[in-house]
């Protein structure tokens, strides 16, 4: 039955269709997502479905198989490798690796396996161009420069690949979808489709997508619950780390990130983190701590610098780069109200190095250490690394993974650890280096 066109309005980040238009989304919350549509709509016949319940002990369990794609960071990541009839997202700044590291796995894979790598941004000699400088090549990887999904999903059924490649989400279109590409209707539908592909031929198919002004992926949030793996790359582009990381796994371990480092030959894995994040580190300087935290299962140390100076505004500044900024303000209070370290007419600015973005709590007492050390021009020792939250009440709450935070920071030649004190009770093993336990952020403070 021939479908019916009519305006609707669509948001943006949860996908929601409303009859008009509103500043504020009535589903997620919210503003200025809300976008004019072209929505075709069909009346559906109606259909007798008939399904048959499994009991779970009849269900066969085969040893599993993955597919590894020669970059043990991206195993590591992906949770061991890639699974079949997986559907995986990729997204990033523009320029930020996205295509390069899909072609270097084209390059490892293709040896063994026939590979459809479809492109609705470049063309096929540009890919090809590419790809030499990463010598990259061979007769299983196929390039399909289209931006119709009907010809795509054609080419997945008639070739049979046993990988596809779609860069990116944000070209390609349905062309019973009365919208544009790019469209929040359009992106749905066609994750849709190849969610649908990828599962009935158990074939894995990596997604690119573009992101908004905010980092995140555009288009409507129900992309990434469709996904089985949703990939971040992150780093700055002043510099030729990067990051990917994992907020999604349904196969593996979720927060996992993996290290690569930008070359002329493409992204090369970085084995040993916690050294390159601390590489040039100043000595014998105040404002300085090394923190330690967990990504994932991996466990990080990262270089936390403060910098406290005199105001020259009616009010003092807060800014931090790595950090969160309400985060920041918060530990200046406690720090203030709790410890008697006054910071209310000084400016306070945080920097983690190495373009690595600290979320977790356990970054609180590094993070007070190096404001503090700062203040009283007190450097910090260089065999110093510290972990631990921070309550309101001045204290040090115990985090997990303590024995292997403690394990990283010995590996790498450090001498002493301050931890909150009850961490000291969940330690089972003698640790090779001398662990410190404070009560509250004073006490730390004074162990330095």
């Amino acid at each position: 039955m021939a479908g019916k066109q009519k305006n609707m309005y669509v948001c943006s980040e949860c996908g929601g269709h409303f009859p008009k238009w509103s500043g504020k989304c009535p589903q997620c919350g919210e503003w200025n997502t809300i976008n004019e549509e072209v929505v075709t709509t069909t009346r559906p016949q109606a259909k007798l479905h008939r399904f048959e319940a499994v009991n779970i002990d009849a269900v066969g369990t085969q040893a599993e198989t993955r597919y590894h794609t020669g970059i043990r960071e991206l195993d590591r990541v992906l949770g061991g490798g890639i699974v079949p009839g997986e559907l995986m997202l990729i997204g990033g700044d523009p320029g930020i690796g996205k295509s390069t590291l899909l072609l270097q796995i084209c390059g490892f894979l293709g040896k063994e396996y026939k590979l459809l790598y479809v492109s609705g941004e470049e063309s096929a000699r540009q890919i090809k161009l590419r790809a030499e400088r990463l010598g990259v090549g061979g007769e299983n990887i196929s390039l399909l420069c289209e931006t119709d999904m009907d010809a795509i999903l054609d080419a997945m059924r008639t070739q049979k690949p046993d990988m596809v490649i779609v860069d990116s989400i944000q070209t390609v279109s349905l062309a019973e979808i009365a919208s544009s590409p790019g469209s929040v209707t359009q992106v749905r539908e066609c994750a849709s489709a190849l969610m649908q592909a990828a599962k009935g031929a158990d074939i894995p198919v990596f997604i690119v997508g573009h992101v908004n002004k905010d980092g995140a992926i555009a288009g409507p949030k129900v992309m990434e619950h469709l996904v089985d793996c949703v990939l971040y790359s992150e780093g700055d582009p002043h510099t030729n780390y990067r990051l990917l990381r994992c907020t999604k796994n349904r196969y593996g371990a979720t927060n996992e990130i993996g290290v690569f480092e930008m070359r002329d030959k493409g992204l090369c894995e970085v084995e040993n983190p916690s050294l390159m994040l601390l590489s040039g580190r100043p000595k014998n300087v105040s404002g300085t701590c090394v923190a330690c935290v967990m990504e994932g299962t991996r466990p990080l140390l990262a270089e936390v610098q403060g910098l406290v100076s005199p105001t020259g505004f009616g009010n003092p500044r807060r800014m931090s780069t790595g950090f969160d900024n309400n985060r920041l303000a918060l530990l200046l209070a406690v720090l203030e109200k709790r410890a008697g370290f006054f910071f209310s007419n000084l400016d306070a600015y945080l920097n983690v190095v190495g373009g690595l973005r600290l979320t977790e709590p356990a970054a609180d007492l590094p993070v007070a250490l190096s404001l503090v050390s700062s203040l009283k021009d007190k450097p910090v020792s260089e065999g110093v690394v510290a972990f631990g939250e921070i309550g309101l009440a001045g204290e040090l709450r115990a985090v997990s993974c303590a024995e292997q935070r403690i394990a990283e920071a010995a590996r790498l030649g450090f001498t002493r650890v301050i931890v909150p004190r009850q961490t000291l009770k969940t330690l089972t093993e003698t640790p090779s280096i001398e662990v410190l336990g404070a009560g509250t952020v004073r006490e730390a403070y004074e162990l330095l």
